[in-house]
């Protein structure tokens, strides 16, 4: 049977052919003996495991003429008819092309027909979660309630795209993906029947590129069958699908292993010129890496490893790595695969992937530490030096505080309006109050002196300032709503092991500095910067205003000594500077301002 279509040959034609999937065929011949069929089913599961075949094996066995039987004839003029597909009372429909209302309604509207060909009228349709909102609709009620002559069968690779109302009306078979060992033991049978010659190891080969899809297995067996002309060996099954031999991964895992940079480009370079691309490389590369893994781990679960190599010889490699460093190295592989899909070119960010892998980038240790992103945690993002420089600043507020009462400014924790004292019924100043409002915590300025600081660093910040669309896309990955807080800001620039960000917007500022967001994004600078990073924020107007005062502009609101930059409004309220701080750090909601 030379050139022929080896799925189409070996198609299932009776539940018996049904591979890996014992236990949904025993129930639908159970209810087959039982006359207990449901009036819709529901198929799901990955690609290639067998639902639609089920579905035509499930119509062949309901309407044969020796039937229903639990196993179709395929002899008689109905399941001939039904395998070529000439019966018009078994209806399949692709939804993918057919997903309008107007044609579940033309089902629903035939539906009260009988079948005149067959005992029962059945319906396939394939990918069902296609269909539009209308046309589920429009499907429900004849769902539930169809003539006892109907059956519908529905089937699906993503399940969880179909509304609830019609899961619940249908009896739901979850099939699952086929074991190494099956597909392998089915591929020996069809190369015994078809003659062809093929070795042990490729049939594991296919079996474990096929992911779990007997159709897909079948595929490329047929696929490299002709392209060795019925002689498969694991190397002709690698060429022809492809892949890369696993000596290959092996070479470039033991390089990676004893950080050998030249070995590794060395390795790229013979891939790149046996036409493989970069991003398939990358991936297979990682899943190397998590045999390798997964090899220490569960040694026990060969099934689920060796997806480009042998267990047996994955065993050997994954005794030069620590656990922690393949977790690591994973973890960089993906990163870089998610970058590559927009790279202009591909190969280079391939080879500077495995490069840095050489030179300990994916050591354990190297990335930040890990944080727990509850608000309020003291490990949100921070190591034990910012901490403690935290508790420092702290103490220093207090300090402060505690002078402003010592020198006659009471402030208390209250809630409303401030509360005038003393004989002369001195006028009150403080917030009304506004409700229940919850009180916020505002940034405090830069000090004068670090603000120079930052200034004079500008001109040698742009290396620094230039990884910031990395620092972006990071923060992005880890949390998307801090990225979409800090889109708002600017690098401006890059000093002591700090980077200044400037704001258009106060909320934006003042969000981005809460101690949960502010963490996620310290730990990526210091991820990217390769050290502790601190992020320091700054109006931009208030930036913008310093910069021209540096270059003999001077705003004049604020003498050249002053500590705190204080803003335009909050200088010309004649409080103290010292009541606006507390101001900022606790809202007014909870100060209260007394006079003396």
């Amino acid at each position: 049977m030379a050139h022929l279509a080896l799925y189409r040959a070996w198609r299932p034609q009776t539940f018996k052919d049904m591979v890996g999937q014992q236990h949904i065929v025993q129930t639908l011949q159970n209810a087959i003996r039982e006359d207990r069929l449901s009036h819709a089913y529901l198929f799901s599961g990955p690609r290639g495991t067998g639902k639609t075949s089920a579905a035509k094996i499930l119509a062949k066995a309901v309407n044969c003429e020796h039937g229903p039987s639990t196993e179709p004839c395929n002899a008689c003029s109905q399941c001939e008819r039904i395998t070529a597909g000439s019966v018009m009372d078994v209806i399949e429909i692709d939804a993918a092309s057919n997903r309008g209302v107007e044609e579940i309604r033309d089902i629903r509207d035939k539906v009260k027909y009988t079948p005149t060909e067959v005992r029962r009228k059945v319906y396939i349709i394939d990918e069902v979660h296609m269909l539009t909102t209308e046309a589920f609709n429009a499907l429900l009620k004849t769902l539930e309630e169809p003539p006892g002559h109907v059956m519908f069968i529905l089937a699906t690779t993503e399940p969880h795209k179909l509304p609830p109302t019609i899961i619940s009306r249908c009896q739901r078979f979850d099939f699952r993906r086929v074991s190494l060992a099956e597909q392998a033991g089915r591929l020996r049978e069809i190369c015994t029947e078809e003659k062809i010659a093929a070795e042990e190891e490729a049939l594991l080969y296919i079996a474990r590129l096929s992911d779990g899809g007997m159709r897909d297995a079948l595929s490329l067996l047929d696929q490299i069958s002709s392209f060795t002309g019925g002689q498969v060996t694991l190397q002709q099954a690698v060429e022809a699908t492809g892949g890369l031999p696993s000596e290959q991964f092996a070479r470039l895992a033991a390089a990676i292993r004893d950080n050998d940079a030249s070995k590794v480009l060395l390795e790229i370079d013979e891939m790149m010129k046996s036409g493989k691309s970069a991003d398939k490389c990358l991936e297979q590369l990682m899943h190397y890496f998590r045999d390798l893994l997964l090899s220490q781990l569960a040694p026990e679960a060969e099934d689920s490893s060796g997806r480009v190599a042998n267990p047996a010889e994955l065993k050997e490699m994954a005794g030069g790595f620590s656990r922690e460093r393949l977790f690591a190295i994973i973890d960089m592989l993906n990163r870089y695969q998610g970058e590559m899909k927009y790279a202009a070119h591909p190969q280079t960010m391939f080879e500077i992937a495995l490069l840095k892998l050489c030179s300990g980038g994916a050591s354990p240790g190297a990335e930040a530490p890990e944080r727990n992103g509850a608000a309020g945690s003291e490990s949100s993002g921070a190591n034990r030096a910012e901490l403690n420089q935290l508790r420092q600043q702290l103490a220093a507020l207090e300090s402060k505080l505690t002078s402003a009462l010592g020198s006659g400014t009471a402030l208390s924790a209250g809630g409303g309006k401030a509360a005038a004292s003393g004989s002369g019924g001195g006028s009150s100043r403080g917030s009304s109050g506004g409700g229940m409002a919850s009180p916020t915590t505002r940034p405090s300025s830069l000090s004068r002196q670090r603000l120079n600081v930052f200034q004079e660093a500008r001109s040698s910040s742009g290396p620094m300032l230039g990884k910031w669309p990395q620092i972006m896309q990071r923060v992005k990955e880890e949390r998307v709503t801090v990225h979409a807080w800090l889109v708002d800001g600017e690098p401006v620039s890059f000093a002591e092991d700090s980077i200044v960000v400037a704001f258009k917007n106060t909320i934006h500022r003042e969000t981005t500095e809460r101690p949960a967001n502010k963490g996620v994004i310290e730990g990526v600078l210091s991820a990217v910067y390769g050290s502790p990073t601190q992020l320091v924020t700054v109006m931009q107007k208030e930036w913008q205003e310093a910069l021209a005062e540096s270059e003999g502009k001077p705003k004049g609101s604020a003498p050249a000594e002053e500590l705190l930059l204080i803003p335009e409004e909050e200088a010309e309220s004649g409080r103290e500077p010292l009541v606006d701080e507390a101001l900022r750090l606790f809202g007014e909601q909870l100060i209260q301002i007394k006079e003396d």
